[in-house]
C-alpha cells in the first residue's frame, strides 16, 4: 500500500470521522481508522460500533492500493500539523506505516484491516432527500432538550417522525420540550417515526457544514443512514416508542405575552445570579403589563426586576429552571417572544410571533 495524498485534501475528512471514535476503547482496533487505498481514491471508516462515519477523498497518485487500519488520533495529528499545502507519503511495511512529509519523518503501528468490525445494517425500508440546511436548523433548535443518561432511555435521543410531505423533530428531558416542523419538499407516502441516539444526532449536526447540500436519508427500524457528498453516516436507532406529547396541545390556555426577546434574555440572566444553584428556580409574577421576575437562594441573597410587557390576561405567579427558559428563549429567531401559559399552569410554550416552524415547552417547578 503506497500513495502521496495533499494534506489539506485528507485533513478535512479525518476530522470528521476522528470524532466519532471514543478515546477509551475496550477493543483496540476501535481506536483505529480503517484505510482503503484503490486506483483512485482513499476511504477512510471509523465507528464505535454504535455510529459510523465512512468518507471518500479521492486522490490519482496511489501506487499500490492496499487496506490497513492506522491510530486515528495520531495519523489525525501528524496531518493537523503539517504546513498548509504539503504532500504526505503513505507506505506500508509489514505491520508499520512509513509517514514523511518534506523533512518530516513517522513510523506508526497498524493493526490487520480483517479485525476491523463490520457495521451490520438492516434493509433500509424509508428513503427521502431533504436539504442539509433545513435539516441541521432542525437539529440546532431541538438537540439541546435531549436528556443525558436518563433511565428512560428513550429520552436520550431525537425523535424523527416522517409524515407524507412533513418532517417533525421532537427531544425532550422530560422537563421540558422542543419541536421543529417543516416540509420536506416531496410526498413520501409514508409516516414513521424513529429515534436517533444522542450522540448520533450531535455527529450528524456537526457534520452538516454545507446548507446547501442534498441528504439522501435511508432508514429502518433499527438503523439510519445518511449521504451527502462523499461522506456517508450511518447509526443504530433507540429501539423505543417515544412518549405521545401530543396532548399537551389539547388543553386551554391564558392569554399570551409578548415580550422583547433580548429584554427577556439578559433579565433572566441576571436575576439567575442569585437563584438556587442546584434548581436554578426564577419566579415569574406576570399581572397588568408587568412582568416581575425573582428569586432567592439559601444564602438569604434576592433578586427582582421588572420587565414592560403586552399581556391582557389574569395575574399569575409561576416558577420556572431559569437555564430551561433561557436555552428556549435564546433559540428564537424573531426579536418578539411569545409566551403562552396553559390554563391549568402544567406548562408554558414559548415560540414566535409568526408562522413559527418551532415552539418550546417548558414545565414549571415548585420554589
Amino acid at each position: 500500500m503506497k500513495f502521496v495524498i495533499s494534506r489539506d485534501l485528507i485533513l478535512p475528512s479525518l476530522q470528521q470521522i476522528v470524532s466519532v471514535i471514543e478515546k477509551r476503547q475496550t477493543m483496540p482496533i476501535l481506536s483505529n481508522v480503517l484505510l482503503w487505498a484503490d486506483e483512485s481514491s482513499l476511504v477512510m471508516t471509523g465507528t464505535d460500533t454504535e455510529i459510523q462515519i465512512v468518507s471518500k477523498v479521492y486522490c490519482e497518485s496511489i501506487e499500490n492500493p492496499g487496506v490497513i487500519t492506522v491510530p486515528a488520533r495520531k495519523f489525525l495529528d501528524i496531518c493537523r500539523l503539517l504546513p498548509g499545502g504539503a504532500e504526505l507519503k503513505f507506505e506500508l511495511h509489514e505491520d508499520k506505516v512509513k509517514l514523511s512529509s518534506g523533512r518530516s519523518r513517522f513510523s506508526l503501528s497498524t493493526l490487520p484491516a480483517e479485525h476491523y468490525p463490520e457495521f451490520n445494517e438492516s434493509e433500509y425500508e424509508y428513503r427521502f432527500a431533504l436539504n442539509a440546511g433545513k435539516f441541521k436548523k432542525g437539529l440546532d433548535k431541538t438537540l439541546f432538550c435531549m436528556a443525558n443518561q436518563d433511565v428512560r432511555y428513550y429520552l436520550n435521543g431525537l425523535l424523527l417522525h416522517v409524515s407524507n410531505s412533513k418532517m417533525k423533530l421532537v427531544a425532550s428531558d422530560g422537563h421540558r420540550l422542543a419541536i421543529f416542523e417543516d416540509d420536506i419538499g416531496f410526498a413520501t407516502g409514508y409516516e414513521s417515526r424513529i429515534i436517533i441516539p444522542r450522540k448520533a444526532v450531535q455527529e450528524l449536526n456537526r457534520l452538516l457544514d454545507e446548507p446547501e447540500a442534498e441528504l439522501d436519508v435511508q432508514f429502518s427500524a433499527n438503523h439510519i443512514k445518511v449521504q451527502f457528498k462523499d461522506v456517508v453516516f450511518s447509526s443504530k436507532l433507540i429501539d423505543a416508542k417515544f412518549p405521545d406529547f401530543s396532548k399537551v396541545f389539547n388543553q386551554s390556555f391564558m392569554t399570551p405575552l409578548l415580550i422583547q426577546k433580548q429584554v427577556l434574555r439578559d433579565a433572566l440572566t441576571r436575576v439567575a445570579i442569585l437563584s438556587n444553584e442546584k434548581y436554578k428556580g426564577v419566579t415569574f409574577d406576570i399581572g397588568g403589563d408587568v412582568l416581575k421576575l425573582s428569586t432567592h437562594n439559601p444564602e438569604h441573597d434576592e433578586a427582582e426586576e421588572e420587565l414592560i410587557i403586552d399581556y391582557h390576561g389574569q395575574t399569575l405567579s409561576i416558577s420556572f429552571n431559569s437555564q430551561y427558559m433561557l436555552d428556549a428563549v435564546s433559540n428564537l429567531d424573531s426579536e418578539l417572544a411569545v409566551l403562552t401559559i396553559a390554563g391549568n399552569a402544567s406548562s408554558c410554550f414559548i415560540e414566535e410571533p409568526e408562522q413559527p416552524l418551532f415552539k418550546f415547552i417548558v414545565m414549571p417547578m415548585r420554589l
